[in-house]
């Protein structure tokens, strides 16, 4: 599948690292470098713009090394980028560590997964089919 980009960024175009990944990561395109305390958050550029088909979305989705080694993670993870949306790729990054954190231009900082999507149709009804679980929801099913 082919995705127009337009790279206003000083960093290669985000790709994958391995045949088999899902995602590919994307970097922080800032001039002077950021430093997130405990609990902030901001909006960090990538200097991309993309065209998405109709139908696909992009999600970004934390790196699970800044998260479990520094406590840094998507604040709306997943984030959704919609086909029609054309403005700069942004990432919302939240500090969760008790540590400051700070961001270095060209630093990996999340990625970014092109997933298909359907569109649904409602269709209203007075009653749903009846299943083993029911309205059991929120660990209902257990913890083990």
């Amino acid at each position: 599948m082919k995705i127009k980009i337009i790279n206003k960024s000083d960093h290669q175009l985000p790709h994958y690292e391995t045949p088999a990944s899902a995602g590919m990561d994307l970097r922080a395109n800032i001039k002077e470098s950021i430093t997130l305390k405990s609990l902030e958050r901001t909006i960090v550029p990538t200097g991309l713009f993309i065209e998405l088909p109709i139908g696909y979305e992009a999600q970004v989705r934390p790196r699970s090394g800044l998260a479990a080694k520094k406590g840094i993670t998507v604040l709306n993870a997943p984030g959704t980028i919609d086909a029609d949306y054309r403005g700069e790729v942004g990432v919302i990054l939240v500090n969760l560590s008790t540590d400051d954190f700070t961001i270095e231009n060209g630093e990996r900082i999340a990625q970014m997964v092109i997933a298909k999507h359907e569109r649904a149709e409602w269709v209203q009804t007075e009653a749903l089919s009846e299943t083993d679980r029911g309205s059991g929801g929120f660990g209902s099913t257990g913890v083990q």
